[in-house]
């Protein structure tokens, strides 16, 4: 069994692909050819914002965002413990320090309560704090709102960047993801709900003065032809992956948001009766588009032997929370420091998800579960 089946996909949507792909080589414009700009008017229409900007990776993504703010050597950036290392690794690649609050037990997002706090007494001089990245996390977003909200409270000018790169296509409160926080970054690598055949992201914002600034930022500075107005990088995204990520693009919106969810119903449905199995919670304001399918267990290590012996594979998004990673012990954060992230950290593990799963795909997953816990 594939954790993420993308070949059933691309039998699908083969034909569009492959076409596409041809128009490119066919015209050979490829950088900032056609497939470019007709991407970024489909996810800018689709997320509700007015600009969108194809890059080459989520990654980059975060980066640009952050470069557009100016963020610096001193500077401070509040972000979560409780993700990949890309939101706190472009914030230090800055040479700025991330200042890590903790999740919610519930959705394992930033815990808005407990970003009050750091704002209310944080360990740095608050003029130093630049701003909030927030992760939708399994496809999940945050309570935008009451972040939003805390940010405001504060008294502190800072922005706010949305890190949608597992969510694109979630739904929070009739608003999509990728249209929250002063900029949002998503990401299009293989496996993500949208995802195209090597690295790729979106940058978007309701600001034209950030979207072109990030322009430039993507373009090596240039505000045009060997002018170059500020420092940037070579962010841009290729017109070969722009023409993947416009052949599955209907197929996404129309089939495999839905098709994620109906899969999530089954595995929680299932899931949900088996003692010892904590099933994802998603929020009432909120429609997850699962970029992972992550159930928390006493005994994972033991769990993920028995199904990989199966045949179902397994994965943990994420085993070691960002604070304990070697990369950042000089920030002085010890363990204990964080204890809900630390304590999901431990116990959470990932079943294999995609719109494609067949009723055997499920029914071996959650047998196989089951009789573990047996």
């Amino acid at each position: 069994m594939d954790f993420c089946n993308l070949k059933s996909q691309y039998s699908l949507v083969k034909e569009d692909i492959d076409r596409r792909v041809l128009a490119v080589f066919e015209h050979g414009r490829y950088i900032f050819g056609p497939e470019i700009t007709e991407l970024e008017k489909k996810c800018a229409e689709f997320c509700g914002v007015k600009h969108a900007l194809a890059v080459s990776s989520g990654t980059d993504a975060l980066l640009m965002g952050l470069m557009a703010y100016d963020v610096k050597p001193g500077d401070y950036v509040i972000t979560t413990p409780f993700t990949f290392i890309a939101t706190a690794e472009m914030i230090a690649l800055l040479g700025a320090v991330p200042l890590f609050v903790d999740i919610e037990e519930t959705t394992y997002n930033l815990d808005p309560a407990k970003l009050a706090e750091m704002l209310k007494t944080p360990p740095v001089d608050k003029a130093k704090i630049k701003g909030v990245i927030a992760v939708d996390l399994y496809g999940q977003m945050p309570d935008y709102e009451a972040i939003e909200k805390v940010i405001a409270d504060s008294g502190l000018d800072l922005f706010l960047i949305e890190d949608a790169a597992q969510s694109f296509g979630a739904v929070q409160r009739g608003k999509r993801a990728c249209a929250f926080g002063d900029i949002a970054a998503t990401s299009f690598f293989p496996s993500k709900p949208l995802g195209c055949y090597g690295d790729g992201g979106m940058v978007f914002t309701n600001c034209d003065t950030l979207a072109e600034k990030m322009g430039w930022i993507r373009n090596h500075g240039q505000n045009e032809r060997y002018r170059h107005k500020i420092v940037g990088i070579n962010g841009r995204l290729d017109s070969v992956q722009a023409a993947v990520l416009l052949g599955k693009f209907d197929l996404f919106v129309d089939k495999e948001i839905d098709g994620r969810d109906r899969i999530a119903a089954i595995y929680t449905e299932k899931l949900s009766k088996i003692k010892g199995v904590k099933t994802p919670a998603v929020t009432d304001f909120n429609r997850s588009v699962w970029a992972q399918y992550s159930i928390v267990v006493e005994n994972r290590d033991a769990l993920a032997a028995h199904l990989n012996a199966k045949g179902v594979p397994t994965a943990v998004h994420y085993p070691i929370p960002l604070h304990m990673q070697e990369v950042f012990a000089d920030l002085g954060v010890k363990k204990g420091a964080l204890p809900v992230s630390e304590k999901i950290a431990a116990h959470i593990m990932s079943l294999p998800m995609c719109a494609y799963k067949t009723q055997e795909d499920t029914d071996t997953v959650t047998n196989a579960v089951a009789e573990f816990f047996k």
